[in-house]
């Protein structure tokens, strides 16, 4: 979807937008609008069920004196409860609603009541992402549409005073959305089409934005001794590889300031392996790797609006198969650290392969920080449901600027403990560690946390538990259903942070 920032609205426009707050009073261009129509749009807003809340959306047909078509009004509700996720939100209302009734294009008229804390450009240029993250399709693969079901939208113009300060801002948000588009695909697409080698392949298509990329085949990984990454790789005929990206944006110009590591879990399919999943269970394991497409998207946007930060991505790929060669319970494994694994489940998987990206990424970059994601747990899911996602980590203020990151992009985080207590329960007999506790169905995204901690060197550490989050069945805002791209706007907004940009 095209979007442009104008200073007035064209005269071709059949479709109107206007603002209002919870007083229900247009003002400026709304106001001017209502002149024009001879109170039209002033009698609809006496609708009983409009209360003008944030998204709300009161459509207003054919209004008289004006020639458009159709003019919308949309509620912003309380001026100071205005953010920037509400305005990203508002957004995609407009544009689920437009979708709803075939409109291609609109122009919106911005105007910000009294008492708003946002920037009438942060507002433009946020409402814009919402809108575009919205429009997000993935239907490469169908060949038939329903004429009532809801259409793309091709161009949206926001008609602002701040309109070049909105172009700015929206720069930096365009390669983020496309960064979350570029996650959803990756999971979006069936198995059948992304594996360990054709995600590297993926990857491979952001050289052309300044992007490092190198793929660690068996024979690389089996020198640097990740017997986690290819022990649950063997299973399939598929052979994993471990995906390394660099996106060098600092240039030199901070002498000996380290990079940010992101470490992704990349399980291409995840059939639970000899311990196998049920059929129900297995339907959404295509997005198994929704950590590692994360880690994708978040490189990505970085690279589009060249951030000035060194950053590497890790994600180690595979594919958990059932097969004569597969790992099984009962096995050890020696990972990349020396360090030997009991294994109890080949269905916990995604640490077994973790560890060893971990100590890669600490050994090899020697990181500022590591935050890894992973669609790790059910525990998680238990304890936390849809709405929030684990947070582990060994630093406080690291976790802290996540979870601020996070609550202003709409990606919450619950802080869950990470406890010396929880280690001593992983002891093994027969090695260095079992894969988990005995009673890890009580509270295994802990012991799974206490467990990768182990493997990052001593590294300030995030750990991510996004179990659930990867793809949604019924659609929320801006987020059709589908995969999500869960983790790329936060990640993104955490490292503009770091970066010292304006939220």
């Amino acid at each position: 979807m095209k979007v442009d920032f104008l200073l007035k609205a064209p005269s071709d426009s059949t479709v109107l937008v206007t603002f209002v707050a919870d007083n229900r009073e247009l003002i400026g261009l709304g106001e001017a609008l209502d002149r024009e129509s001879k109170g039209a749009l002033g009698r609809a807003l006496s609708a009983p069920k409009f209360t003008a809340k944030q998204g709300q959306v009161l459509d207003v047909l054919s209004p008289s004196g004006l020639k458009q078509r159709r003019v919308l009004i949309v509620g912003l509700g309380q001026p100071r409860e205005i953010s920037v996720l509400a305005a990203r939100e508002i957004g995609a209302s407009i544009v689920a609603h437009l979708q709803a009734e075939h409109e291609g294009s609109a122009t919106l008229l911005l105007d910000l009541p009294k008492g708003t804390q946002l920037e009438e450009s942060s507002f433009a240029a946020n409402l814009a992402f919402g809108a575009k993250l919205q429009n997000y399709r993935f239907d490469k693969y169908r060949k038939n549409f329903r004429p009532d079901e809801p259409k793309p939208m091709k161009a949206l113009r926001l008609v602002t005073a701040e309109d070049a300060a909105a172009s700015k801002a929206a720069k930096r948000l365009d390669a983020v959305a496309n960064g979350v588009s570029l996650a959803r695909d990756l999971t979006n697409e069936p198995p059948v089409e992304i594996y360990p080698e054709t995600f590297v392949e993926r990857a491979q298509e952001l050289t052309k934005l300044g992007v490092q990329v190198e793929a660690l085949d068996e024979k690389a990984m089996a020198k640097l001794g990740m017997g986690g990454v290819l022990a649950v790789g063997k299973g399939s005929k598929r052979p994993p590889r471990l995906l390394v990206l660099r996106w060098n944006g600092a240039k030199g110009k901070k002498k000996g300031e380290r990079p940010v590591a992101l470490v992704g879990k990349g399980v291409c399919f995840d059939s639970g392996g000899l311990c196998i999943k049920t059929g129900a269970q297995m339907e959404t394991m295509k997005g198994d790797m929704a950590g590692g497409a994360a880690v994708i998207g978040t490189i990505r946007a970085l690279a589009e609006r060249k951030a000035a930060i060194d950053v590497v991505g890790v994600v180690a790929l595979v594919e958990n198969m059932p097969s004569g060669s597969a790992f099984r319970p009962g096995d050890i494994v020696t990972t990349m650290a020396g360090k030997t694994m009991e294994i109890f489940d080949t269905d916990a998987e995604g640490r077994v392969i973790l560890v060893d990206a971990l100590w890669y990424a600490a050994q090899k970059f020697n990181p500022r920080c590591i935050i890894d994601l992973a669609t790790l747990t059910y525990s998680v899911m238990q304890a936390l449901g849809k709405y929030f996602t684990g947070l582990f980590s060994n630093d406080d203020k690291l976790a802290q600027d996540l979870s601020e990151a996070g609550q202003l992009v709409g990606e919450r985080l619950w802080r869950l403990p990470l406890d010396p207590a929880y280690e001593q329960d992983l002891t093994s007999s027969m090695a260095d560690f079992r894969q988990f506790a005995p009673d890890a169905d009580k509270a295994d995204a802990a012991y799974a946390a206490a467990l990768l901690h182990q493997f990052v060197d001593g590294h300030s550490w995030a750990h991510l538990d996004i179990a659930s989050k990867e793809l949604i069945s019924k659609e929320k805002p801006m987020i059709p259903a589908g995969g999500t791209g869960h983790g790329v706007a936060l990640l993104e907004q955490y490292i503009a942070g770091l970066e010292g940009l304006d939220k």
